[in-house]
C-alpha cells in the first residue's frame, strides 16, 4: 500500500492504520513531495477539512509523554475541528502570491468558536501563511460574539507586506481531493480530510 493510501485510510476509514504507521506515510508523503517537486495551487485547497490526526514537535512530544505520543487522531466525540480556505484576490499581491480567507472552527456541544484571517499562498513553495485576526464565537448556531482579536485590524491591514519568517504557516506536502497534509512552522505534522466545499460560516 502506497503511503497515501495509508493516509487516506487513515482519514476516512473505521479501520484505521497504528499512530506509528500514520506518522511513517506522513513523512514517506513529504519525502516524495519534495524529491519529485510537486507543487500545488492554493485553488486545490478550497473547501472545508476536517483534521484527523495530528504530531507535536520533538520538544512537544517530550512533555506531553505517552499522552501524545508519535501522533494521535482526533476523536470525533472530543470535539469537531476544521479548516477552511476561500480564495480572495487582493490587489498589488506578487504574481507567485495567491491570496484568501482561512477559518478554524472548533465545535464542542452546542459552542463553536472560530478563528478567521488572511491568508497567502507561495506557489513555488507550497507554503500558506496565516494570521487569524478575528473571532466568532456561535451558540446553538447562533453568533454570541464575533470581532478582531489582538489588534486584529492592523495586523490584517499589514499581512501582505509581512514576510513568512515572521508568520505561522504551514508547508503543504499533500493536496489531493479527498486529503490534504503539511507541517506546520513548529514541525508538527497534521492531516485533514475533505469535508465539503465553500466555508464554514461565511466569514
Amino acid at each position: 500500500m502506497s503511503s497515501i493510501s495509508v493516509l487516506k485510510q487513515a482519514a476516512q476509514s473505521n479501520t484505521k492504520p497504528s499512530p506509528a504507521a500514520a506518522v511513517a506515510a506522513l513523512l514517506e508523503t513529504e519525502k516524495n513531495a519534495k524529491k519529485n517537486k510537486i507543487r500545488y495551487s492554493f485553488e486545490q485547497l478550497t473547501g472545508n477539512w476536517q483534521l484527523c490526526f495530528i504530531t507535536g514537535t520533538k520538544k512537544t512530544r517530550q512533555k506531553a509523554g505517552i499522552v501524545l505520543g508519535a501522533g494521535r487522531y482526533i476523536p470525533e466525540w472530543v470535539a469537531k475541528i476544521k479548516i477552511a480556505y476561500s480564495a480572495e484576490p487582493v490587489a498589488g499581491a506578487a504574481a507567485d502570491i495567491e491570496t484568501g480567507k482561512v477559518e478554524n472552527s472548533v465545535q464542542v456541544g452546542a459552542i463553536e468558536l472560530t478563528l478567521s484571517g488572511p491568508t497567502k499562498f507561495l506557489v513555488n513553495k507550497n507554503i500558506l501563511a496565516f494570521d487569524f485576526t478575528r473571532i466568532t464565537v456561535k451558540l446553538l448556531g447562533k453568533t454570541v460574539y464575533q470581532g478582531f482579536i489582538r489588534s486584529g485590524e492592523s495586523r490584517e491591514a499589514d499581512f501582505l507586506s509581512l514576510s513568512v519568517g515572521k508568520q505561522a504557516f504551514f508547508a503543504y506536502f499533500l493536496v489531493d481531493n479527498e486529503v490534504i497534509a503539511a507541517r506546520g512552522r513548529g514541525g508538527g505534522l497534521a492531516l485533514w480530510r475533505f469535508v465539503g466545499a465553500g466555508s464554514t460560516n461565511n466569514l
